[in-house]
Formats: C-alpha cells, structure tokens, sequence
C-alpha cells in the first residue's frame, strides 16, 4: 500500500492550492428535455474549470452513450469547491426528473480539508439515500486522502468508500486521480485540475463500471 498511498498524497495533495482559490460555480443549468437522466454529481472533478463544457467527462459519457445506443442524457451536477457538506444541500435540485443513475463524485474536498471521516460517511450516506429513495442508481467513485492528518485518517477515509459500497450494494468505481494530477499532458497549468486529455481518462475509468447499469 506504501507505493499506492505516496501516487495518492501527491495526487491529492496538488488539488489543495486549487481547492483553496477554486472558488464555488454557479449551479448547473437545469435540462428540459424529457429522457432518461443520468446526473454527475460532483466537485470540480465534474465541473471542469477551465474546460469548454463539451471536454468534460460528462459530456464524453454522453457521446459514449449515444454511440453505443443508450437513450440517456448526462447532467452535469459538479460544482467547484463542495465539500460533501454544502453537497448535501443541494442533492434534492440536483436529482431532476426522470433521473435515473447518478454518478457521486465528491469527497477530495473533504480530505483536503481533514475534514472527520464520519462527517463525509454521513453526508454520502445521506446524498445516496436520498437518490435510493426515489429509485436512481447510485454509481460511487472511490476518493482518497492524502496523510495530512495522519496515515489512519488515510486508511480510514478510504474505507467509508468501500464501507458505503458495500452497505448500499453500490458499483465502486476506484480512484481515478492517480496518473492525472501532476502530469502536464492532462492537467492545466496548476498540475492539478485534469484538462480535456485528463477528462477523457476520466470517461474512460468511469464507462466500464456505469455501462452495465443502463438499459437500452
């Protein structure tokens, strides 16, 4: 785990100075069009600062779907800065009608912060219970903590992932940071945000777990 714990400090880590001037985005806009939804739900991972919103992961998810025959539209639900806490605030305007799978991405504000590991445990169990309660999938994305607080937070921030996973019986997409932040070739100029390249690796860790929860 040593190996795997340093790629997670520095990935993690390199999001820090970004998180602290990222700022909070506007809320996303709102569909209109009557289909079947898939919402991300999510942080600047999701939201994409810096990108055209057709370089975002959601988007890739959409033209994927498309090309392979799925009739669903994806949502863009990110928004910079969240931690878990200001997520649950807006879980009930995020999830729009029809929504039927949401992909929860939040959390590495949370480690960032040090924030308590039962704080993120109980706003993720809140947000997914929520989605469960209206009938929407929950597709769940791995998030890790550098050791900031030191390596048991680490260890134990990691398991409300795998503890959430199991108890919700979740697909649990693992953490896709690793290889992204602090690469120049897909990350823009503060290493650390992932850039149109990063956001198709992104697409491309997330499609082999969200496909086989759609129906055609």
């Amino acid at each position: 785990m040593g190996r795997n714990l340093v790629a997670i400090s520095v990935a993690v880590a390199a999001l820090a100075g970004a998180a602290r001037c990222g700022g909070v985005g506007k809320l996303p806009t709102q569909p209109t069009a009557a289909s079947a939804v898939i919402v991300a739900f999510g942080d600047s991972l999701t939201a994409g600062p810096g990108l055209d919103p057709s370089e975002t992961y959601p988007v890739l998810l959409q033209r994927r779907l498309r090309q392979s025959g799925y009739d669903y539209r994806v949502v863009n639900a990110g928004v910079s800065g969240d931690t878990s806490t200001e997520a649950v605030r807006r879980i009930d305007q995020a999830l729009v009608p029809d929504t039927k799978v949401m992909i929860l991405e939040l959390g590495v504000n949370d480690g960032l912060r040090g924030m308590p590991t039962n704080t993120l445990e109980q706003n993720l169990t809140t947000i997914i219970q929520r989605a469960q309660s209206h009938g929407i999938a929950v597709l769940l994305c791995g998030m890790e903590a550098p050791p900031l607080k030191g390596l048991n937070y680490s260890i134990e921030f990691h398991r409300v992932f795998t503890r959430l996973a199991d108890r919700y019986k979740l697909t649990l997409v693992p953490f896709f940071l690793i290889g992204i932040v602090g690469n120049p070739d897909l990350t823009l100029g503060d290493l650390a945000h992932p850039n149109a390249e990063g956001h198709k690796v992104i697409a491309d860790a997330i499609w082999p777990y969200l496909e086989p929860m759609l129906a055609k």
